[in-house]
């Protein structure tokens, strides 16, 4: 789970970054989810694309993806959601979280 001092740095970092997955009409697919956990083992921070002729609401969407996948919405902005999954051995360094 991320604080929001956490998700706001990967907002922050996520800005730049063009989306790599897009998702059409089919929606949430098993192929869907399979291209984005292998961006996300790839980048660790994504941002997906929805197109227009997808009928499915884009926040329903986003909390499959995310439990599919084992990964954190950072952000649903418009026709865009932005995943995080840490890799293994993490490039992106988060800021701590208070105790």
């Amino acid at each position: 789970m991320l604080t929001s001092k956490q998700r706001a740095f990967l907002r922050s970092m996520a800005a730049s970054i063009t989306p790599v997955v897009q998702i059409g009409k089919g929606g949430a697919t098993p192929e869907v989810v399979a291209s984005v956990e292998e961006a996300l083992a790839a980048r660790e921070l994504i941002k997906v694309n929805i197109l227009d002729n997808c009928m499915e609401d884009i926040r329903d969407i986003s909390g499959i993806i995310s439990e599919r996948t084992h990964s954190d919405v950072v952000q649903v902005i418009g026709r865009k959601i932005v995943l995080y999954r840490p890799a293994k051995k993490p490039v992106i360094e988060l800021p701590k979280a208070k105790k």
